[in-house]
């Protein structure tokens, strides 16, 4: 039995040991809570590229193949808001001449000091009826669904853009003090809109929940492929369903003040591998896989 551990351990080893058939880079080896992480993986002739971070959940990531470069793969870490301020372990695994072999790397997370931001809405928007906790537990659920479904297939080509370019009203991660009580964090990105001011997508997608929801108000969610999500709420007008095609810059619908908000705005989000993540932050590090 112990002979059969020491040599476990020692193909083990090994295989660590011998797998500089492979590269591993971060565009970004240190990253900031609810921030996202993306390693380039080069290498020819591999099967099944897969990640681990090493934590608590141990949480496994696929790779996907760049689209953009050759013999290249690349995996998108979404590290959550309320994520442990750390160094993380990653390791990767891979096949190469029906060998299993592994490579490790680590990524640093740094606590992103986000600030405070006191508002004030109706009470009936901050404790919640019976009905609508249902409501919201319901909605949650059916979002939740959403963004645990991985779309292996990119359904995007070029570049990803702001829904439109106006002023940044709210950033993400502020702490948000409803009528003096602590509730959330600025789970997105605020812009400036007026009532029906034209809202972008911010790439091409497949529309996967366009309704009105009690917090969000009228809200649109596009899948962009491999695990990354957009979403746009408080719309005052809706021009996309469900399971409709749209195309990077199309007009999704228009700005309003629709669901718990104090005046109109567009309140941008994302999701990778449904973790909430900084939608701005987000889109930089996706425009760099096509550089």
């Amino acid at each position: 039995m112990i002979k059969k551990l020491l040599l476990l351990i020692t193909l083990i080893f090994v295989n660590f040991a011998n797998s500089e058939d492979i590269k591993l880079h971060f565009e970004n080896k240190e990253i900031t809570n609810a921030q996202t992480a993306l390693l380039y993986l080069d290498a020819k002739n591999i099967k099944e590229p897969k990640l681990t971070v090493l934590n608590k959940e141990k949480t496994n990531i696929d790779f996907f193949k760049n689209p953009f470069k050759k013999n290249s793969f690349y995996a998108l870490i979404p590290m959550s808001y309320y994520k442990n301020i750390k160094p993380y372990k990653i390791i990767v695994s891979y096949e190469k001449n029906n060998v299993k072999k592994f490579k490790s790397t680590s990524l640093i997370l740094k606590n992103g000091k986000y600030k405070s931001e006191v508002i004030n809405v109706k009470s009936s928007k901050v404790t919640l009826s019976k009905k609508n906790k249902q409501r919201t537990k319901k909605e949650y659920k059916e979002a939740m669904d959403i963004y645990n479904t991985v779309n292996k297939e990119i359904l995007w080509n070029s570049d990803f853009i702001y829904p439109l370019n106006t002023k940044i009203t709210s950033e993400f991660g502020t702490k948000r003090v409803y009528n003096n009580k602590i509730k959330s964090y600025h789970s997105g990105t605020d812009f400036r809109a007026s009532i029906g001011t034209p809202i972008k997508a911010a790439n091409d997608g497949i529309v996967v929940l366009s309704k009105h929801r009690f917090y969000a108000g009228n809200s649109i969610i596009i899948d962009h492929g491999q695990g990354v999500y957009t979403c746009y709420y408080h719309l005052s007008k809706m021009n996309f369903k469900k399971n409709q095609k749209v195309k990077k810059g199309e007009i999704i619908g228009l700005s309003g003040n629709t669901g718990r908000v104090t005046g109109p705005h567009l309140h941008f989000s994302a999701r990778v591998n449904s973790v909430q993540v900084d939608p701005m932050q987000l889109i930089t590090i996706l425009n760099k896989i096509n550089n």
